[in-house]
């Protein structure tokens, strides 16, 4: 069987990875892209083209908080926390995801 290819991430989903990643604790851009690669077992690869705008609208929203420092290789890197607005939206977000989920398998189950 071959290697099968990274997934499209859903609409509206982006957002909820990115604040469940911070929960780990502060990150970088491509930390963040890392840790969802390798927690999704390469299903899901996200680009900087739709990371880097996603974590400009968590900022704005108060979601998260950034800050420059050093990277693991010494680079100039912007890290990111999320805040408590930031856990309050992640829990909403997570709830209505798994409500979405579920209709979702209820249609597909019928016969």
């Amino acid at each position: 069987m071959g290697q099968r290819q990274p997934l499209e991430i859903l609409p509206g989903t982006l957002d909820l990875l990115i604040l469940k990643a911070l929960v780990r604790g502060k990150m970088h851009g491509y930390g963040i892209a890392h840790m969802l690669k390798v927690t999704s077992e390469d299903v899901l690869d996200v680009g900087e083209s739709s990371l880097y705008p996603a974590l400009q609208r968590l900022l704005l929203n108060g979601w998260v908080t950034a800050e420059w420092g050093a990277s693991d290789n010494n680079r100039r890197a912007r890290f990111y926390t999320i805040t408590a607005a930031g856990r309050k939206q992640l829990s909403a977000e997570r709830a209505d995801f798994e409500r979405m989920v579920a209709a979702i398998q209820r249609v597909l189950q019928t016969s």
